[in-house]
């Protein structure tokens, strides 16, 4: 049977990989999607440029910018997700693999069956593991990069609860916080757009796209906002009508636009407000900004069904109502008097708590680098 030019190119950059020599593929990062770089760049760069190791970039993304790439030090290979990769992990040989992808060894992805390689697990999100991960998403990891105190906290309870293997954990903090933060400093607010509000839902049931979502695009532009929706990825996949719907309602407003891959920084950074549920992206905001984001308030989506079984509230319940203000799904008409009543008084606060719940602030790539050269000296 021949094989077709996408199939082919994942089993010839397999094959290639494979052929590295011991010292090429030592470390190796996977990227299961086009949001796994958020995670991985400040540590590659630390990695690469600082420390001048070569790493290996393998991901499931066809068009990652990654496989464009001209740096010397970071060798990229596409493997698709079906069979390749499925036997890229099983056949796999390296000293230590990096990913921010749950559930390894749980599903069709395996720790390797040839080699002890070793596993390290980045969060793509500061949410609690026993809240938005599913049970055992990172039991079969060796070493997890904490994000905070409240990572620590969770996966000690869980290993005492469950009498699981004891990991490694690292005071590691949040790569993608210490980028937009970085970027934050390149940017100045008075060059761009003062009315820009970003509409970030999660996906599952009972997102607030889903609920209340097309409600609140029209009372937003009523009020001369402009609006900038960026679903979670899934939602494209699970409700395709919905939002087929609001293109067909909303794609010839020129106040209002749809995303569907990663929002860009010019928007980031000169946005007004952010409105989300449960979606991770918030957290993220408060803290780059120091200024409330607006939660609509919906059902909490719970991915661990044994999740009342760790006596620890998650971290996104006890700080929502500290960094945000949450709107009830049947009165949204209060919406552009929250959103314009938004100010700076709550800075020092949401600065407080990001202090309090991150590790490393602008640091934790280094913390990792450090980590990573010592398991490789070992």
């Amino acid at each position: 049977m021949k094989l077709n030019f996408s199939m082919g190119e994942e089993w010839k950059n397999l094959k290639t990989f494979q052929k590295l020599s011991d010292e090429e593929r030592a470390i190796v990062f996977y990227a299961e999607n086009k949001a796994s770089m958020n995670h991985f760049r400040t540590l590659i760069t630390e990695l690469t440029e600082i420390k001048g190791l070569k790493i290996c970039y393998v991901t499931s993304v066809k068009n990652d910018e990654i496989l464009s790439s001209n740096n010397e030090k970071v060798l990229t290979f596409f493997i698709g997700d079906g069979i390749a990769r499925t036997k890229f992990f099983i056949e796999l040989k390296a000293k230590i693999l990096i990913m921010d992808m749950p559930d390894l060894n749980s599903f069709h992805i395996k720790r390797s069956k040839v080699f002890p390689v070793h596993y390290i697990y980045v969060f793509h999100s500061m949410f609690s593991i026993h809240s938005y991960l599913r049970k055992g998403a990172i039991d079969n990891y060796d070493t997890i990069f904490c994000v905070g105190k409240h990572h620590v906290d969770e996966i000690l309870k869980m290993e005492k609860i469950y009498n699981l293997k004891p990991k490694k954990l690292i005071e590691y903090g949040f790569g993608r916080l210490d980028t937009l933060l970085n970027e934050k400093k390149d940017f100045d607010k008075n060059n761009f757009e003062k009315d820009l509000i970003i509409m970030a839902p999660t996906y599952g049931k009972d997102n607030f796209l889903k609920i209340c979502g097309i409600e609140i695009i029209y009372k937003l532009l009523e009020a001369n906002f402009k609006v900038l929706l960026r679903p979670h990825f899934r939602i494209f996949q699970e409700t395709p009508d919905l939002i087929n719907e609001i293109r067909e309602k909303f794609q010839d407003h020129e106040n209002f636009r749809l995303e569907d891959g990663i929002i860009s920084k010019v928007d980031f950074h000169s946005s007004k407000c952010l409105i989300s549920d449960w979606s991770g992206i918030s957290i993220e905001y408060a803290f780059v900004f120091e200024r409330p984001v607006i939660y609509i308030d919906v059902p909490q989506k719970i991915m661990n069904n044994e999740m009342e079984k760790i006596p620890l509230i998650p971290l996104e319940v006890s700080i929502r109502r500290k960094i945000g203000f949450l709107v009830d799904n049947k009165k949204l008409d209060q919406l552009p008097e929250i959103i314009n009543g938004i100010d700076n008084e709550s800075s020092k606060q949401i600065k407080n708590i990001c202090s309090e719940t991150v590790f490393n602030i602008g640091k934790s790539a280094k913390v990792g680098a450090e980590y990573i050269k010592k398991i490789l000296d070992n």
